[in-house]
This record gives structure tokens, C-alpha cells and sequence, in this order.
């Protein structure tokens, strides 16, 4: 795997997420019921793709910020993504045209209902993005690479804290090419 810097790897993590809050901010401005419209038959609605979200984020915050509370390890100078972390990073991120070519499918536990408050759940992933820039910018104070998280679909696979990040925010990347698609198909 590539070494990057460290400190470079993390701020552009924290230009991704502050571009999806843009995109969030459209989103609360959407009519509500708007947001909880199927875009066909069997299709997430763009509440039910921001909770998915919210479900990860329920899972992966919470360890990422327990992680970093009680580290001790001095930031690294550079990052080099582990090739497991790396694999499932790229798998998740749209091309650069802006398309989804591997379709997955979402484990049970974080498929969401149809039967949702779209307000809460766009606040709720307000909340975790704002934490998600605040433990971006903490780790800038330790080694991304030393730090292993559990991932939530097998815990007993840890992945380094600097491949989490990634995931996670390629995890959004992805799904608000979802939500593009189904706003589009809304016209």
C-alpha cells in the first residue's frame, strides 16, 4: 500500500464530510415528505439511506471516540493503509464519474425501516457529522495506523483507525450518489 501523509490523509477526510453536510443542509431544506418517497418499489427513500447511515454511525462513532480517549500513541508522520482496510475503502467509493458499480447488499442489522421520522433521522446524521469532524481533527494527535477498530460486520477483523475513517466516509460518499439518484427520479 501507498504511504501518505498522515495530517494531509485527515484534512481531506474532513473536506469530504463538510461537502456532505453541504448536501444535508439541501436535504433539510426538502419538503419531508418528500424525503420519505420510495423511488420504485423495493428502493430506499432518501430518509431510509440517511439512516442506514445513521446506523453505522451508531456503531463505528462510539468506538472511534473511546479509541482516541484513551490512546497514548504520538501521531505518525505518515499513514499506510492496511491492505484489507484499502480493499474495502476503494470497493466502497463511487468512481470518479459520480457511478456505483458494485451493488452491495446491507446486512440485516443496518437495513432500515420505511417507517421513519425523516427530520430526526437528517438531525441525527447532522449530530454524527459534526462528531465525525471533531475525531478527524483529535487524531491528528495520534497514530491512525496503530489503532485497530473492530468492524461491525465480523468485530473479530480490525482494521487501522486511519482505513476506518476512510471507510466510513467513502460509506457516505457512496450513499449520497443514492440519494442524488433517487431526488432525481422525484422530478
Amino acid at each position: 500500500m501507498k504511504k501518505v501523509n498522515s495530517e494531509t490523509l485527515l484534512e481531506q477526510l474532513q473536506a469530504d464530510t463538510r461537502e456532505i453536510m453541504v448536501k444535508l443542509k439541501y436535504l433539510q431544506q426538502q419538503d419531508p415528505a418528500v424525503l420519505l418517497q420510495q423511488p420504485a418499489p423495493g428502493k430506499w427513500s432518501v430518509a431510509q439511506v440517511v439512516e442506514h447511515l445513521n446506523s453505522y454511525g451508531r456503531y463505528y462513532l462510539p468506538l472511534l471516540k473511546k479509541a482516541l480517549e484513551k490512546t497514548n500513541y504520538p501521531a505518525n508522520e505518515f499513514f499506510i493503509s492496511g491492505w484489507l482496510g484499502g480493499y474495502f475503502t476503494k470497493s466502497m467509493l463511487p468512481k470518479q464519474n459520480g457511478t456505483i458499480t458494485n451493488k452491495m447488499k446491507a446486512p440485516k442489522d443496518h437495513r432500515p425501516s420505511p417507517d421513519i421520522n425523516s427530520k430526526t433521522v437528517l438531525n441525527e446524521f447532522e449530530q454524527q457529522e459534526l462528531l465525525l469532524l471533531e475525531l478527524l481533527h483529535r487524531a491528528k494527535k495520534t497514530d491512525i495506523g496503530r489503532i485497530r477498530i473492530p468492524i461491525s460486520i465480523a468485530p473479530f477483523i480490525k482494521l487501522k483507525m486511519g482505513d476506518v475513517f476512510a471507510f466510513v466516509i467513502a460509506h457516505h460518499q457512496r450513499h449520497f450518489v443514492q440519494i442524488s439518484n433517487a431526488l432525481l427520479s422525484y422530478r
